[in-house]
């Protein structure tokens, strides 16, 4: 299990680090004392998980996850109750709250190895995806007001632009992220996502019907019953992709 510990307070990074090393089966990678620290070691590392703390001075460890393209699995640690809370709505794998106790954590290392168990089986049956592009069991991370989910890109259906926004439609949420449609285009892999039109992103495991419409273009209706124009240059793509 290889394993980055983010947090601001260098004591508690260390006391974190000699519990995690009494494991053997934990490698931890480095730490991190900020965000941008963070975020450099994350891209470079390559970690399967971090210890994260919520509350640190300019930015926060949610702010860390929405400028993450891929996002690890993810333990919040925290010295405060709501913020603990806060993060266990967001679904996050787990909280730890300090001082850490060792046989929470031993409980929560048992969690972090089924899950990653279930994930390597996941990719062992999906189709080899080049690294640098974010496939079906990949996760993001989404924040709208106080509201907060780690949405696996295989439940979401569709990226929809508006502005300098994409809406994220997955179950009966539509959260909107700060980022641009063309960027989460390029990193997105194709074989699963396909850029119907100038706004529109669409899951293709959703797609539900086919229909031919004007002037040489398409409508698909999704499962989750949107409807939405393929434009006719991307039309001829599309047929190809899906074997039509």
């Amino acid at each position: 299990m290889r394993v980055l510990v983010v947090d601001d307070e260098r004591l508690a990074r260390k006391e974190l680090i000699n519990l995690l090393n009494q494991n053997q089966n934990v490698e931890v990678l480095g730490e991190a004392a900020n965000v941008d620290d963070a975020r450099e070691k994350i891209e470079n590392l390559q970690p399967e998980v971090i210890f994260l703390d919520i509350q640190m001075p300019e930015k926060t460890g949610f702010d860390l996850l929405e400028e993450l393209d891929h996002v690890p699995l993810v333990v919040f640690i925290t010295a405060y109750d709501e913020f603990a809370l806060q993060a266990f709505q967001v679904n996050a794998l787990d909280y730890l709250l300090k001082p850490i106790e060792p046989e929470r954590l031993t409980e929560t290392l048992r969690k972090l190895d089924k899950k990653l168990e279930e994930l390597k089986k996941e990719q062992a049956e999906t189709v080899e995806t080049p690294k640098s592009k974010l496939a079906l069991n990949d996760q993001v991370f989404v924040k709208d007001g106080d509201k907060c989910w780690f949405v696996k890109l295989a439940n979401v259906r569709l990226f929809e632009s508006d502005g300098n926004y994409i809406k994220v439609y997955f179950e009966n949420n539509k959260p909107m992220i700060h980022k641009s449609l063309n960027a989460l285009d390029e990193r997105l892999d194709e074989k699963s996502f396909f850029r119907a039109s100038r706004k529109h992103i669409i899951n293709l495991s959703w797609v539900e019907t086919i229909e031919p419409w004007f002037n040489g273009g398409l409508v698909v209706t999704l499962k989750g019953g949107e409807r939405i124009e393929v434009s006719r240059r991307q039309a001829a793509r599309f047929k190809d992709l899906m074997s039509l």
